[in-house]
Formats: structure tokens, sequence, C-alpha cells
């Protein structure tokens, strides 16, 4: 026999949302950068109604924030991330951590808590201040104790002296058994234009990418800008120019229907308009939902390089700095997000997630599966990041009802 529905709350599910939207609050958006004060003082905050929903809540030494309830069966794991970028929007990750805070506290009030148990998750650092999915990693055994006391935040400031400002240093670490849990669901907001465009309300994410960074150098001579003659110079500056967008172009020719390419950060030395660049440094780079697509674009790239610096004569170097491989996310559990979408009315369109978010992770551990909401022009990592009303209350209520199809 079905589970009764999960019947989520609008009203106090909304109520959440703002209230954790005033930690670290900066013009419509928030500040709560991981371990900064906004973020330690959300992290209690959250804590403190995860246990008011009636489940076992803690901190732990990563500050994560896990919520449990005792279960005889395995529970369902909800959740996602409340640090912010800077200066980012109010939802991001936040919006899928109420979430599972609504879902439980909806499954308590139907009584159903042994039927349906849900726990809630807070992941840290996802967004990479100090060491790139923090949280989940520790929770899942994947971070080593040195590779904690080596991250530094782009200040250079030890993470290790950020946790114990936070108070939270000698907290127990965490960590999460597979056993215990049938899944992992994570709901978004979309971060980009597709949903709104397509006027679709539920994206059900087949993949998140993979990621690829290159660091590019040219060596060239430095020189004076008014007396080399064009012809004689040995210009890395140009070199650059013209590889970045030979490596556009290239990139173009060969990528598939999901595939993305940056150029978002070149430098020249020594960096003054009247000088010649003597060296050139920037960053490729490529994302994609299929391995394959990845491998092929990198020989591609490395060829390229390899052509221009034979063409310009300039010595080039080609360094992979990241690699984050592409994760698929369950197709069941994506199948029962794409139903729930269905008997509730809600439109839905399936698609990857171009960002990277802590599913990548927990997906090397538990089955799992994201939502998205649309997110209004696009925007995100902005102040300017919103949603509409109706389309996140949409999304819970799908979600829980995807919960709910998990335990039948």
């Amino acid at each position: 026999m079905p589970s009764p529905a999960i019947e989520i709350d609008p009203d106090r599910l909304m109520a959440d949302m703002r209230a954790l939207a005033g930690f670290g609050k900066v013009g419509s958006g928030v500040g709560r950068v991981a371990f900064s004060e906004p973020d330690i003082a959300a992290r209690k905050w959250l804590c403190g109604r995860m246990r008011e929903a009636g489940l076992d809540a803690v901190i732990d030494a990563a500050a994560n924030v896990v919520g449990r309830t005792p279960s005889d069966r395995p529970a369902v794991l909800i959740g996602s991330h409340t640090d912010s970028v800077p200066e980012g929007g109010w939802l991001d990750g936040a919006m899928g951590v109420v979430y599972g805070l609504e879902i439980a506290r909806a499954v308590r009030d139907s009584g159903l808590e042994r039927r349906c148990p849900v726990h809630v998750v807070s992941f840290q650092d996802e967004e990479a201040a100090w060491l790139a999915m923090l949280g989940s990693r520790s929770l899942f055994g994947e971070v080593a104790a040195d590779e904690i006391a080596a991250a530094r935040d782009n200040a250079g400031r030890k993470l290790t002296d950020a946790m114990r400002a936070a108070g939270i240093d000698a907290n127990p670490a965490l960590r999460l058994a597979p056993e215990d849990y049938a899944a992992y669901l994570e709901a978004h907001i979309e971060q980009g234009p597709r949903l709104e465009a397509a006027g679709v309300g539920i994206g059900v994410v087949t993949a998140i990418v993979g990621i690829r960074r290159y660091r590019i150098g040219i060596a060239g001579e430095a020189g004076h800008a008014g007396t080399v003659p064009m012809a004689m110079r040995k210009d890395a500056g140009a070199a650059a120019i013209g590889l970045a967008d030979a490596l556009m172009r290239g990139v173009r020719a060969e990528a598939g229907p999901d595939t993305v390419w940056n150029v978002g950060a070149m430098s020249f030395a020594p960096g003054a308009a009247n000088v010649v660049p003597g060296a050139a440094e920037f960053v490729f780079e490529l994302r994609d939902a299929d391995a394959a697509a990845l491998e092929r674009l990198e020989a591609g790239l490395r060829e390229t390089v390899r052509a221009r610096a034979e063409e310009t004569g300039l010595p080039t170097d080609v360094e992979r700095i990241l690699d984050i491989p592409p994760s698929r996310m369950d197709p069941g559990l994506a199948a029962k997000i794409a139903a729930a979408a269905e008997a509730l009315g809600a439109s839905h369109m399936r698609m990857p997630s171009g960002a990277g978010h802590d599913a990548a992770i927990v997906s090397r551990h538990l089955p799992s599966a994201m939502l998205f909401v649309p997110s209004i022009g696009g925007r995100s990592h902005s102040t300017a990041e919103d949603t509409a009303e109706e389309d996140v209350v949409l999304g819970c209520r799908v979600l829980a009802e995807a919960a709910r199809r998990i335990f039948d």
C-alpha cells in the first residue's frame, strides 16, 4: 500500500527561507562565505530548527550540520549547502537544505517517521572558499587530515585557524555510513536560463558535468612598445590572445550540445601599456557531462597549443590544473522525480547540471538525484539571483513526493 502524501507547509517553508536569508544579508542576496561569522551563525540557527523538528542534530568538526532520526530502515538524505560566494544569492544551495528541513517536518506531522525516515544535511564549503566540497567529502571519508592542514583561502589564511575561530575544531568528526541510506536527494535553483526559457517548472538532472581546467603559459621577450618593430617582436601577449581565440574556435567545432568553455583569467608580464609582454598566462576551462568528450576536447586543445607554439616560435606550456570527472545521477531516482512532477501536474525536462554540486561527491557513495527549479533571468552567484515563490514551493512538493515514492 502506498504511503500517504507528504504535505508540506508552504508558509513555513518560505518563512524559514527568509529567516535563513537574514544571515549575512547583502542587499537582496547574502554573503555567507564558509566559516565566516554569518555562516557559522546560520549553521547554529539551522541546527536549532532541526532539533525543533525532532531531529537529532549536530554540527561536526567540518561545520556540516546533520539532522537524523532513529530508524530501523535506510533513510533518505536530503540537503545541499548554506555557504555562499561573497555576494551571492539567497537561494543557491540554501533552498535545498530548507527543503530537507520542511520535508522532515512534514513527515513528522504525518506520523510517517518510521515508514519514511528523512535525514537532513547542510554541507560545508561547497563554494570552495577553502577546500572544494569539504563538507560532503569529509562526511564520506574523502578528506585526509594533511589536506585540511594545508588548505588556505585566497588571502592565505589557514583553514585550521578558521575552524578554531568558529569554535568547531573540537567537535567530533562525523562519517555517514552508506548502508544507513536508501538515497540522497538534492534540490537547487538551476543557476542558468534553460528552464525559464522553456517555460518548464522542474529540471530532472541527468548528470553533473566534469570540469577540466588548464593553465597555459607563453614565454616571449619584453621590449619597448614604441621602438621594437612589429615583425621583430616576441610578443607573449599577442600570442596568448591568438592562442585563446584558436582554442575557442577549435572547441566550438568539436563541441557537443552541452559542452561549455571559458577563458576567465589572462595576465601579461610585466603588465605595462608601453612594454611588449615578455610572458603571458591564461586559464582555459572545459565542461561536459560526457567523459569521452572531455578526453577528445583535451586532445584537440593540446594539439592546438603545439601548433600555435610552432607557428609563433614562442615556448608554450600547458598544465591541467583541475580534473573533476562527470557524475551520473541515478536513473531510477531521476525517474521518481519525473513521476512525482507528473503526479503533481508540473512540467519537467531532463537536463545536465553545468555547475558542480555536492551530489557529485555523494553519488560516489549513495544513489543520488537532483531537482532544479527555474532561476529568474538565469542569474546566480549574484545578489540579483531569484526564483518565483510558486516555483520554490512547487519544487519542494515534487521533492517530497519523490522521497515518498522511494519508500513505496
